[in-house]
């Protein structure tokens, strides 16, 4: 149970409401920055602007998956008023306060160590990156299936990268019939990709190993797909670039090249923004437990 915390939440999308059920459920005091244009008043929760008076007794505070941009605006799908997270806000916040995000840009990382403010990146957690993986997977497929004519079974597809959503997508895709090369750096990932039953291969073979390639799944967030890499594709190729913006594709050149390529971040929250949000949801409220039991007697 969450009673006598105090849970601010400020913009976000879909997922965040899945999150604010599971702390009212919990008994936790609630306060909703940001959602003006939200129809739903949810029975226990307080809307509120954003101010330091309304932040100064906060326990937690979550922000949506993107925490902030470059200057610290909070995207809100509930809001028309622009949301800025200013230096003077993170000074009102107390000592105790963690600050729950999906990922950081340096601005918030800054804004939050200058105060000594805790911050936890769930997208950096194993657990909630394996449970994404599934939204981020059936994503992909659909995607994969919109824009192509040749069906996922019997094609030659290729995935980039064996992290937690490489690992769901190559399983997928083997499943589904199709053959299935999956690109590696780490010794350890290679012979991983052999216990799957899938061919492995390094990154610096890449350019050999795409000239007959339907499908490529890139999930590494760095140049992988360059444009010297795309000159050997097929014409025919489908690139889908699940890594985080800018993603890992030479874009200007694939389509230079007539090859179709889709930067595609955040799916979760996209195609199963409820799954989604459950998933954040389970992790959060347990973290805001843990964090109360660790803090001790502040609320005694």
């Amino acid at each position: 149970m969450l009673t006598g915390i105090h849970v601010a939440f400020i913009g976000g999308d879909a997922r965040q409401l899945e999150v604010i059920k599971r702390c009212i459920q919990l008994d936790a005091s609630v306060t909703l920055i940001g959602f003006d244009n939200l129809e739903s008043i949810f029975t226990g929760a307080t809307k509120r602007p954003l101010t330091c008076d309304v932040l100064r007794d906060v326990d937690a505070l979550i922000l949506p998956v993107v925490g902030t941009d470059d200057d610290g605006y909070v995207e809100s799908i509930f809001c028309s008023k622009p949301l800025q997270l200013l230096e003077e806000h993170a000074a009102s916040l107390q000592k105790h306060c963690v600050v729950y995000t999906g990922m950081a840009k340096p601005y918030l990382r800054n804004l939050l160590a200058a105060q000594q403010i805790s911050l936890v990146e769930l997208l950096d957690r194993d657990d909630v990156a394996i449970y994404n993986s599934i939204p981020t997977v059936e994503g992909a497929l659909m995607m994969a299936i919109q824009h192509t004519d040749i069906t996922i079974h019997g094609s030659q597809a290729i995935v980039l990268g064996l992290g937690r959503t490489g690992m769901s997508m190559a399983r997928a895709l083997h499943a589904l019939g199709a053959r299935v090369k999956v690109g590696a750096r780490r010794q350890e990932h290679l012979a991983r990709i052999f216990e799957m039953g899938l061919t492995p291969f390094h990154f610096s073979e890449l350019k050999q190993q795409v000239s007959n390639a339907d499908y490529i799944f890139n999930t590494v967030p760095q140049l992988v797909l360059t444009a010297e890499v795309i000159a050997q594709m097929p014409q025919t190729a489908f690139i889908l670039d699940l890594a985080s913006k800018p993603g890992g594709t030479d874009f200007r050149y694939a389509e230079r090249r007539g090859i179709k390529a889709l930067l595609a971040p955040g799916l979760p929250g996209i195609v199963a923004p409820k799954t989604a949000g459950k998933i954040m949801a389970q992790t959060l409220s347990r973290l805001i437990a843990e964090q109360t039991i660790t803090r001790g007697s502040h609320h005694e």
